[in-house]
């Protein structure tokens, strides 16, 4: 138990160095809820990094990438500074509401939707045709959902909990479509 101890004290001054070399991004606009994408990689909703929080980056040029299924996509370009923050502002243009006929699309299984699921952001990301369209733990409960123009969809599920799922989704009207996720421990 000492040694642990004594390991402890002498590991905290070279995580202090690490993160002193990091800098940091904030971001405000609307939505509130849209993904956050910096350098291709997501990283949780745009509402996790405005006032309390913010976003560590390694010092240099990244894009970060604003997605939101009623939005047009934001895309910026931020050069982040070590121990500085770079604040972001965005509001990207609406989109024109789709037109019917709908059908439904809902995740099945995998975890219930917590507040730990809501806020840690780790969930992960759902992907139509490639556009962002909402976070897995949105679409995986009783009632929930995403209301879709009949077709055909390209499905990508990015999340740290259940992998990667890609698969073809057909959506008919007035029907329901579940896509279950693996069972989690």
């Amino acid at each position: 138990m000492k040694i642990q101890k004594i390991l402890f004290v002498l590991a905290l001054p070279l995580t202090h160095l690490v993160a002193a070399d990091q800098g940091f991004i904030k971001a405000r606009g609307t939505p509130g809820d849209a993904g956050i994408f910096v350098d291709g990689k997501y990283v949780g909703p745009a509402s996790r990094f405005t006032v309390p929080e913010k976003y560590a980056l390694d010092p240099g040029a990244h894009e970060v990438v604003f997605r939101d299924p009623r939005f047009e996509e934001f895309s910026t370009k931020v050069t982040v500074t070590a121990r500085k923050t770079t604040k972001i502002s965005y509001h990207p243009k609406r989109l024109p509401e789709p037109k019917g006929p709908f059908g439904r699309l809902r995740l099945g299984g995998g975890e219930k939707e917590s507040f730990l699921s809501v806020t840690s952001g780790d969930v992960g990301a759902v992907f139509l045709n490639t556009r962002f369209v909402g976070y897995v733990d949105e679409l995986n409960n009783l009632g929930s959902g995403i209301l879709l123009p009949v077709g055909d969809y390209d499905l990508l599920i990015s999340s740290p909990l259940f992998g990667e799922i890609k698969q073809t989704v057909k959506i008919e009207a007035n029907k329901l479509t579940i896509i279950p996720l693996p069972k989690k421990d």
